[in-house]
C-alpha cells in the first residue's frame, strides 16, 4: 500500500485549514451613544399615533406615544428606525375584555389587528443634528424592544401619499 496519497491528502487538509483560520472575523455592531436622545421624564401631551396620523402637520413639533411593533420586524435595518403603534390596537399577547388572548408567537406584528394597522402606525426615525437619520440599529442601541411604550418627541414628516413619520430628537421609555 502507497502512503504517499494519504500524506498528500493530510497535507492539503492541514492547509484548508490553516488558511481557513486566516479570514478576517465578522465585524461586530457599533455601539452608537443613544445618551442624548433619551430622555430622563415623560413628556407631557402625548398623543396618540391614529390621532396623530388624523391632524399632525408636516414640520410640525409633536409628542407622541405608542408601543414598538407593527410587523414582524419593526426595526429598520442600518438605521436608528422602528414603526411603533397606537396604544389603543391590541398586540396578540393583550387579553380581550372576556380575557382571552390570540396566541402567536410574535404579537408585536399585531395579526389579531392586521386590519386596523395601515392607519394606527407611525415611522420614527431619529436624526441628528443636520437632519439625517443616525446610521446605527435602533434595536441594539436604545435598549428598547418589541411592544416596549415609547414617548417620542420630534418633528412630523409627512409625505405625498399621507403618509407619517416623525424625525425623533428625545425618547423615553415607558416602565
Amino acid at each position: 500500500m502507497n502512503s504517499k496519497p494519504h500524506i498528500l491528502n493530510l497535507m492539503i487538509l492541514a492547509v484548508a485549514v490553516l488558511l481557513g483560520g486566516c479570514t478576517e472575523p465578522t465585524p461586530v455592531a457599533e455601539k452608537y451613544d443613544t445618551s442624548p436622545f433619551m430622555l430622563t421624564s415623560e413628556p407631557y401631551g402625548a398623543t396618540e399615533v391614529i390621532a396623530a396620523r388624523e391632524s399632525a402637520k408636516d414640520k410640525e413639533e409633536i409628542v407622541i406615544v405608542g408601543r414598538i411593533g407593527g410587523d414582524l420586524n419593526p426595526w429598520v435595518e442600518g438605521v436608528a428606525a422602528f414603526t411603533i403603534v397606537d396604544s389603543s390596537i391590541r398586540a396578540c399577547s393583550d387579553e380581550t375584555p372576556d380575557g382571552e388572548t390570540c396566541s402567536c408567537k410574535t404579537p408585536w406584528d399585531y395579526c389579531c389587528e392586521i386590519d386596523k394597522l395601515p392607519k394606527s402606525m407611525v415611522l420614527v426615525k431619529f436624526v441628528d443634528s443636520d437632519g439625517k437619520v443616525i446610521a446605527h440599529d435602533a434595536k441594539g442601541n436604545f435598549g428598547v424592544k418589541e411592544l416596549d411604550t415609547v414617548i417620542v418627541k420630534g418633528k412630523v414628516k409627512r409625505d405625498e401619499g399621507g403618509g407619517l413619520a416623525v424625525l425623533a430628537s428625545g425618547m423615553y421609555v415607558r416602565k
